[in-house]
């Protein structure tokens, strides 16, 4: 309670206390203010999170339907009305038999394809390319899992009245008043046209209806498209935010990527134990252990049908160059002083390396003195 009245007192003079300062470290540290790795890009994009504007595709196809109609309406309407001649004065003399109901059913259906099949190409073709350049090459069954927040009602009712919910019914909302509104230009620029529409013919009226819905088509389908791309743009920023990340949430990826640094010290500890052994458990088989002689022990082992050269087998400083020298005392093997040759191989060659050519005289040396001393003739 005291703690309370003197945070109450630090507030209202201006002063942050000092047992808050942990607090507001946390909740900075908290906040997601890093742009997203490409760990978390690449997760998110298995699980079908990517951005991704629904409108885009609609937009282009309604526009290259309506353009494909300008350029080729003419061409569609002969078709149509070339399939209803023959309708009405070829097949009405036909037989009813199974024969002629099949080539009548073949050829009607053939003709309609022929008419609505470029439409439904372009729509699919333009679907597809337009998903593809958006998301790219991406199969992924993780939308289509049942999930039990999509059910709940207060989390339904929680979308449902989001700021992404509002923002999505204000651009419905946009769309269609922009539509109509360009809907009343165009029939407004037609208006004499409009009236004089009773004194003509069935034909020019067909014509100039089909015209202006086109042109209708056309205005609304590039509306709908510049909407669409700036719908992308706003979906790519919403869909970064979305995957932003604090920086203890990179911390954590780097740990769960490149591992625990306490567990990899660990291992590498435990890795360098087992080396360790490993030269230990060498040693015995060395022909001479070099001394400095209290920093530095050198084993070296040479055998001439199996090796080219004299190999260091082990080597330490300071502790372990004392551990060296008790193991080669308890298995009686020849220790030797040498302070310029123990530094030299301590620092220039690696266990499990033969010597360099340069100590070869030094090294040889030694090793007559201990076959001297042992009575080996090598």
């Amino acid at each position: 309670m005291r703690r309370l009245h003197s945070a109450a007192r630090c507030t209202r003079t201006g002063i942050q206390p000092s047992f808050l300062f942990p607090v507001q470290l946390q909740f900075f540290t908290g906040e997601k203010t890093e742009k997203a790795t490409p760990q978390k890009k690449k997760d998110a994009r298995k699980k079908g999170q990517v951005a991704k504007s629904a409108e885009l595709a609609p937009a282009i196809s309604i526009s290259l339907i309506f353009l494909f109609l300008l350029l080729s309406g003419s061409w569609m309407l002969d078709s149509l009305l070339g399939m209803i001649r023959e309708s009405l004065v070829t097949y009405t003399s036909w037989q009813v038999n199974p024969e002629n109901l099949n080539v009548l059913t073949y050829q009607v259906t053939f003709e309609a394809v022929k008419v609505v099949g470029p439409i439904m190409l372009v729509s699919l073709i333009v679907g597809l390319g337009v998903n593809y350049l958006q998301v790219g090459p991406l199969f992924t069954v993780e939308p289509l899992k049942l999930k039990l927040e999509k059910i709940n009602p207060i989390q339904g009712a929680k979308r449902i009245f989001s700021l992404r919910s509002l923002v999505e019914l204000l651009k419905a909302i946009f769309k269609i008043s922009i539509s109509l509104y360009i809907a009343y230009l165009l029939l407004w620029s037609a208006k004499d046209q409009m009236l004089q529409l009773s004194l003509k013919s069935v034909d020019a009226v067909l014509g100039f209806t089909a015209w202006e819905v086109l042109k209708l088509g056309v205005f609304i389908g590039l509306f709908l498209l510049v909407l669409a791309v700036l719908d992308y743009v706003y979906q790519r920023y919403e869909h970064e935010k979305s995957l932003r990340m604090s920086k203890q949430d990179i911390k954590d990826e780097f740990k769960r990527m490149e591992g625990d640094p306490l567990i990899k010290s660990k291992i590498k500890e435990r890795q360098r134990q087992m080396a360790m052994r490993r030269m230990m458990q060498e040693i015995p088989k060395a022909d001479v252990v070099i001394t400095n002689p209290i920093h530095f022990a050198v084993a070296i082992r040479y055998d001439a049908e199996t090796m080219s050269a004299p190999t260091v087998i082990a080597k330490g400083q300071d502790y372990l160059a004392l551990k060296i020298k008790e193991i080669a005392k308890k298995h009686r093997i020849i220790t030797m002083e040498n302070k310029p040759l123990a530094r030299a191989l301590y620092s220039q060659v690696e266990i499990g390396q033969q010597i360099p050519e340069e100590l070869f005289k030094a090294v040889a040396e030694v090793l007559a003195y201990v076959y001297k001393l042992q009575g080996k003739v090598r």
